[in-house]
């Protein structure tokens, strides 16, 4: 079992910068693929980043290629996620989410959210204009 809690939302302007960070707890994180998917109001969940287990893979929507940062700590059971120059459309509940081998940072992102092993219960980031 892997249990998931996100922080580090909030309110940013647009082209400010914001740190989420999600602290997992269980044996299988350090083996599973980590990533982050947000939802806004309305929206069905999309995938944002992932991760792989080494953190020598990741993988990026283009929406957010060249802005966000994905990154883990294995020692510390944390995978964060640093978006600069966040933009309005940014604003969602962001959430975290791992999924064990032999998912990889490729298919975790067309994955339907029933194959997503584990999920978080979000955090919410609102960009203003």
């Amino acid at each position: 079992q892997v249990q998931l809690v996100e922080s580090g939302g909030g309110l940013a302007q647009a082209g400010g910068s914001l740190r989420l960070s999600c602290a997992a707890s269980g044996r299988t994180f350090s083996t599973s693929t980590m990533g982050w998917f947000r939802q806004a109001p309305g929206k069905e969940r999309e995938f944002v980043a992932a991760i792989s287990w080494s953190g020598g893979i990741t993988n990026y929507a283009d929406s957010v290629k060249g802005r966000f940062t994905i990154s883990r700590d294995n020692a510390k059971n944390t995978v964060y996620l640093q978006m600069n120059s966040l933009k309005p459309e940014d604003t969602a509940v962001y959430y975290c989410a791992a999924n064990r081998l032999p998912s990889n940072p490729i298919t975790i992102a067309t994955l339907p959210t029933y194959r997503i092993d584990y999920w978080g219960k979000g955090t919410l980031v609102t960009v203003s204009s």
